[in-house]
């Protein structure tokens, strides 16, 4: 389980992996969940809750990006 505090140490490339990676677990998770018995069903909320942070930390990041003014 990835931390709060160390999804803000990452890259951005970083995050993108991340969000990519846990995307690509949770169709995995809802695919196995429609077809099969799963063995930690709330590996569904997680991952949908660690792709909510991601999301998150990005948004913050480009707001911050954006409010910073521009030097001539």
């Amino acid at each position: 389980m990835t931390s709060n505090s160390e999804l803000r140490e990452m890259s951005d490339e970083q995050l993108e992996a991340t969000a990519a990676e846990a995307a690509a677990d949770l169709f995995r998770l809802r695919f196995q969940s429609q077809s099969e018995r799963l063995n930690t069903p709330s590996d569904i909320r997680k991952n949908r809750r660690l792709i909510a942070r991601v999301k998150t930390i990005q948004t913050e990041r480009s707001k911050a990006a954006n409010n910073t003014p521009a030097e001539a």
